[in-house]
């Protein structure tokens, strides 16, 4: 992985490759902003619609098909919020991922990065930030979706920047500060209701930006080619 600061400038026709509902928010709010205010389109993948996430909110009763379709209109308000131009999922079962068959799963990933022409791929590392099963599925496929010589229009992946990382001794590529853009941040968030007790975990009430949770930062993995 390379270190060192990089300039967005280059960054053009840009996917977000994630497992959640909520994981774009949490981890590249900020970028994606950033991005869609400078004109660029930026699409979000998600490998499910979070059908598993009832603990973390007020629909711990709901059935998996009544959470996915909240969190699937939740997913749509945050969309609108951030910028994004497309959200698209694949619907696999929340908390699953790794059952699923990796090659239509990786089949999946190809058409969706071929459909947008994408230049730039952003999603987990190996590790899934905190080794959440899913986390970990989906950086796999992505990366193996990237490196299958089938996405000829990629010619940068980056992943999520983690403490992880931090100590295998990496520093990230691209850091973002997010207070500047805290207020829309905390919006997006709020979107996910659903997860409200989950965020709220991570980020506080919200209405300040938490020191610990200040910069989204990337690591450049594969560049032009290679993997890094």
């Amino acid at each position: 992985m390379r270190e060192g600061k990089m300039s967005m400038e280059s960054w053009h026709k840009v996917g977000f490759i994630y497992a959640h509902p909520d994981d774009e928010t949490f981890l590249s709010a900020c970028l994606i902003q950033e991005l869609a205010d400078r004109g660029e389109e930026p699409v979000l993948l998600l490998a499910t619609k979070g059908d598993a996430g009832k603990k973390n909110g007020a629909f711990e009763h709901s059935t998996n098909e009544e959470l996915a379709e909240i969190r699937t209109q939740e997913m749509e308000r945050a969309a609108q919020i951030l910028g994004l131009a497309v959200v698209e999922h694949l619907g696999y079962p929340d908390g699953k991922l790794k059952e699923v068959e990796t090659a239509p799963f990786v089949d999946a990933v190809v058409d969706f990065i071929n459909k947008h022409q994408l230049k730039v791929v952003v999603s987990f590392p190996e590790d899934g930030g905190n080794y959440h099963p899913d986390h970990v599925a989906i950086s796999q496929i992505t990366t193996a979706a990237v490196l299958s010589g089938r996405c000829p229009s990629v010619e940068q992946l980056y992943y999520y920047f983690t403490a992880k990382l931090a100590e295998d001794g990496y520093k990230p590529s691209l850091i973002i500060d997010t207070l500047p853009h805290w207020a829309m941040k905390a919006e997006a968030l709020r979107a996910h209701q659903s997860q409200i007790l989950a965020i709220h975990r991570h980020f506080g009430d919200l209405t300040v930006c938490p020191e610990p949770r200040r910069y989204e930062s990337f690591v450049l993995a594969y560049d032009q080619g290679a993997l890094l």
